[in-house]
């Protein structure tokens, strides 16, 4: 029981010192406690405290910059460090600004004030940004032809997020791949956009960071040409229809060749079967003898003469006797034989050879 009594003023006291403490810290504040900006920019800080002080002190990166004082004398290193009051009464604020920011001070900011206030840390995170360019320039391809852009940026920090763009429209990313590599102390990242060319196209690569107010980019124009005609098809199905008609053509003209030699073959044969009837005809109605026409130019053996009426016609001899002239026309019969006609005159011997049809 007594050491329960004896821990109490040490318990009291603990309870003093934080109510202290946080009383001490509702009277000083810093804001903001993290503040990212660009490279170059100027970055503000504000530490407010409620009641009296006399000494105000700024570090960044471990080393004092500025110092002022409670009736607003303001020391700092350079001009890029600066401080001033913002606000007056009971309540003390005190800007502090750096100007053209540098990443060599990214990291702590700490403000401290001299007494029960104590001192605070607040984060700076410089980015930079660095160059975007499309390689290769202006392109142009055949319509429908598989097309590639590659995008590299380089210098930047932290790694940037990269995109791209067409006619102002965003691309799919499932189209591009981007990878990063560091530098040094800088990133450079390398953008691969890969599609089917199908019109004309702005094609704009864009890169950025967050303090970046509008993303760095760099743009290149897509011209499509139309495909050249395609006479393949139209050569394959020529070919095929004038084969085909070919193949038509060649079949019409066997079949009528077939036909017309059929035809040719059935009048030769109706001829012979013709002839062959008319012969029969001629041997039944002639009694078995050979028919024919009357030789008018036939003189019997023996007879040397014969009557102007006899040879008139066919001019084997004159009328008056005179001498020879010419031959009587060729008799013709159903069966062929040579005869041989003999006229003797007392100055000469006349032979005549007669073909027999």
């Amino acid at each position: 029981m007594s050491a329960s009594w004896r821990s109490q003023p040490n318990l009291l006291l603990v309870c003093l010192l934080l109510s202290a403490t946080g009383a001490v810290s509702e009277q000083f504040q810093l804001e903001p406690l993290n503040a990212t900006v660009l490279h170059g920019s100027a970055v503000r800080f504000n530490a407010t405290v409620q009641g009296a002080w006399t000494i105000m002190t700024w570090t960044v990166g471990g080393l004092l910059v500025t110092t002022v004082t409670d009736i607003g004398d303001n020391i700092s290193i350079s001009e890029q460090f600066s401080a001033r009051f913002c606000s007056s009464g009971d309540t003390s604020c005190v800007e502090f600004t750096i100007q053209n920011v540098t990443r060599s001070e990214g990291g702590g900011v700490t403000c401290f004030v001299m007494g029960k206030y104590g001192s605070k840390t607040a984060q700076l995170y410089v980015q930079e940004s660095g160059t975007v360019n499309i390689m290769g320039g202006n392109v142009t391809v055949v319509q429908d032809e598989q097309v590639e852009f590659q995008c590299v940026s380089s210098k930047w920090f932290p790694i940037p997020t990269v995109s791209w763009t067409w006619n102002s429209e965003a691309v799919n990313s499932s189209l591009y791949n981007t990878t990063s590599m560091a530098d040094r102390d800088f990133f450079n990242c390398t953008s691969v956009l890969k599609f089917q060319a199908v019109r004309d196209t702005q094609i704009e690569c864009r890169a950025t960071v967050e303090t970046l107010a509008s993303p760095q980019s760099s743009s290149v124009y897509l011209v499509v040409v139309p495909k050249p005609t395609d006479w393949t098809v139209l050569i394959a199905v020529v070919v095929s229809i004038g084969s085909f008609a070919l193949l038509v053509l060649l079949i019409i003209g066997i079949i009528f060749c077939y036909k017309r030699r059929k035809e040719k073959k059935t009048t030769y044969e109706d001829e012979m079967r013709k002839v062959r009837t008319q012969s029969q005809i001629s041997t039944v109605h002639g009694g078995g003898q050979n028919q024919g026409q009357e030789n008018t130019g036939y003189v019997p053996e023996g007879q040397t003469s014969v009557a102007p009426t006899d040879l008139t016609d066919s001019g084997f001899f004159p009328a008056n006797g005179s001498t020879f002239s010419e031959m009587p026309d060729v008799v013709n019969s159903t069966h062929t034989g040579n005869a041989y006609i003999t006229v003797d005159k007392p100055a000469f011997r006349k032979h005549r050879h007669v073909t027999i049809v």
